[in-house]
């Protein structure tokens, strides 16, 4: 069995650059976009197992991105990210600056289960549709 793929649509470099790379080495074939324009584009050679998507990318609502693209890989699952992870490069220059960070980031830890728990289970709510 190939090793599932995923689809990250996110409009910040370096929040996708570190989540893409949480999720390489956990295993996972990973497509990074910050463009809805090049994840379609990439469908046709890559059917992503699940999207993961932040709540605002390239001029869209993370939903309607998230709508859209599974018009086009109806079996893609969703997951919807709207914090950041728990990642130096992510959080000290925040609170470096006496800005408040809220909510609390999150391990790459509890993002892999959720990700484990969605790409293993059969006929869940999000894989039929949102």
């Amino acid at each position: 069995m190939a090793d599932p793929s995923i689809l990250l649509l996110g409009a910040v470099p370096i929040v996708r650059s570190v989540i893409k790379e949480t999720l390489e080495r956990a295993g996972y074939i990973v497509l990074a976009t910050d463009d809805i324009g090049k994840a379609v584009n990439a469908l046709p050679e890559c059917k992503p197992d699940l999207l993961i998507v932040h709540p605002y990318v390239d001029g869209l609502t993370g939903l309607e991105a998230a709508e859209y693209l599974r018009t086009k890989c109806p079996t893609m699952r969703v997951l919807m990210v709207a914090g950041l992870l728990d990642d130096d490069r992510l959080e000290n220059p925040v609170e470096q600056r006496g800005f408040k960070l809220f909510p609390k980031p999150f391990t790459a830890a509890q993002l892999l289960v959720v990700i484990r728990e969605m790409l293993n289970t059969v006929d869940a709510p999000w894989s039929q549709k949102l």
